[in-house]
């Protein structure tokens, strides 16, 4: 049985004052039924590890660079993250696609790079709202896939998230029906790859505006593994309910 997961990518917020959610969502969550993961910002990944180091409460980062040292002024390599305590990272979100334009070949260095620093890597995957009304979503997803996992990837080291960029951030959900297409979708794409017995270890999440009121919906859907929380994800009030959901599910 794959175990769930409830991650959170708090993204471009957080100070030292926001740790104090972190050290309530510990507090409300001492022997969780389900993994939990939060991803705060580089600045933070210290702190974080240290407060949830006696916890079940896994901590994440991000991004990474391709490369595990070198004249990268600014950037961060996945031996530095694991040396701050990381042991996972997001890699291939919509916002660093779209932001800084990297491109699934870069993504897959990327994850490369993770694993052999020993960390899971959590690969993003999504369509835009054009691409979802041509009818394109499955092609975007499995050109993404295919070119962004590399050969390492496990279900130990990996898990795929699918974040449609349309609703993320937005308020706007797929229908339980696009989400499960999807999530079947992923599953057969592995299997064809990686074989039954493998494909059954990745676990899949599904990521775009997942608040309380939804997630027990979305997680009653087969295939989901649980889901990668932006927003909500903020404050111990917004995710606790999230993970509590995931747990009865």
């Amino acid at each position: 049985m794959r175990r769930k997961l409830a991650a959170g990518n708090w993204k471009m917020n957080g100070t030292n004052a926001s740790l104090t959610e972190l050290q309530t969502l510990i507090a409300t969550h001492p022997a969780p039924g389900v993994d939990i993961l939060i991803c705060p910002p580089a600045t933070l990944l210290v702190q974080a590890a240290g407060l949830s180091a006696d916890s079940p409460v896994m901590i994440g980062a991000q991004d990474c660079h391709s490369a595990a040292s070198g004249a990268h002024t600014g950037d961060i390599s996945a031996p530095m993250l694991a040396d701050a305590g990381a042991v996972a990272v997001i890699l291939g979100h919509s916002e660093r696609r779209q932001d800084h334009g990297e491109e699934s070949a870069l993504v897959a260095a990327k994850i490369s790079a993770a694993h052999a620093a020993h960390l899971t890597a959590i690969l993003c995957l999504g369509e835009s709202l054009a691409e979802r009304e041509a009818a394109q979503t499955l092609d975007v997803i499995a050109d993404q896939l295919r070119h962004s996992l590399p050969d390492t990837a496990t279900g130990a080291n990996t898990v795929i998230a699918y974040e449609p960029i349309w609703a993320i951030g937005t308020g706007l959900t797929p229908s339980p029906a696009q989400i499960s297409e999807v999530h079947r979708f992923l599953r057969s794409e592995l299997r064809a790859r990686f074989g039954s017995e493998a494909a059954t270890g990745f676990r899949l999440l599904y990521g775009g505006s997942v608040k309380p009121a939804n997630a027990p919906e979305i997680f009653a859907l087969d295939d989901v593994d649980g889901a990668l929380v932006g927003g909500a994800s903020l404050t111990a009030a917004d995710f606790s309910p999230i993970i509590t959901a995931l747990e009865n599910a």
